[in-house]
């Protein structure tokens, strides 16, 4: 079982981690990640995610596709929040149940590196001293689709 999904409310981890229960599975490793008050040398105030949510959910699924596939895993999860965020807040959540810990820990690792990697979300950080700025955009403008290409693969920072 897959799911990947973009939510614009609060996340819920308990209830997703019941999504994740299997009898057959005695390992569970989840990651959570918040939103942080600084970065690269700036006091942040708060942050927006904007996602392209048709490829972002298409990409996310692949993403856990992937995961089960290459470590083995019965089930994964991610769930990540779009529009504004306040310091401290959920921004995303991947969780991974296995027959045995280091799978569920290895492929939840996997899938969070591959998110933040591929999956077109972008980040809009609000400084303390009034400016903001798209975090890790570089790699979105280097891949941004072609007007000839088919089946864009964006890159975003989640």
């Amino acid at each position: 079982m897959n799911h990947f999904s973009l939510h614009d409310i609060d996340l819920q981890p308990e209830l997703l981690r019941r999504q994740l229960q299997d009898p057959a599975c005695g390992g569970y490793a989840a990651f959570e990640g918040w939103v942080r008050d600084y970065n690269d040398g700036r006091t942040v105030l708060r942050l927006e995610y904007e996602a392209f949510a048709p490829l972002a959910v298409r990409e996310g699924e692949r993403i856990l596709t992937e995961a089960r596939q290459k470590f083995g895993v019965a089930r994964a999860r991610c769930a990540h929040r779009v529009g504004p965020l306040a310091i401290g807040e959920l921004a995303v959540w991947v969780g991974v149940s296995a027959a045995h810990r280091g799978e569920a820990f290895d492929a939840c690792r996997y899938i969070i590196d591959e998110v933040k990697h591929r999956v077109p979300i972008w980040k809009k950080e609000y400084y303390q001293d009034g400016d903001s700025g798209w975090v890790n955009c570089e790699r979105c403008a280097a891949a941004a689709p072609q007007p000839h290409q088919h089946q864009p693969h964006a890159h975003g920072a989640g």
